[in-house]
């Protein structure tokens, strides 16, 4: 079993939290830790500086279509971040963790 991390970023905690839990509750993550952060980004041609709430969600790799299809489903933005990112290094119990958590 492969594992990832898939983040993305919710303009509100809420958003987070509900989509956090979805995600959980369909096994679709093992675990999703969510942080405040600030982003700088251009959208149309303007610059932005917002708060948004940043989901590291931690999957099996071959459950990245069905989560991304989750976000959106669940997600506020026109264009949200959904990017993944290989777990090339961490121990056998967690890795044990997240395929005993996910299906």
């Amino acid at each position: 079993m492969n594992a990832v991390i898939i983040q993305t970023t919710c303009c509100s905690k809420l958003e987070a939290k509900n989509i956090a839990k979805v995600l959980i509750e369909e096994k679709l993550a093992a675990c999703i830790q969510l942080s405040e952060i600030e982003s700088f980004y251009s959208w149309k041609n303007e610059f932005c500086c917002d708060n948004e709430t940043l989901l590291n969600i931690k999957t099996r790799k071959e459950n990245f279509e069905k989560v991304k299809s989750k976000i959106k489903e669940l997600h506020s933005y026109d264009v949200p971040e959904i990017i993944q990112i290989d777990i090339t290094n961490s121990s056998k119990k967690y890795l044990k963790f997240i395929g005993e958590n996910t299906i």
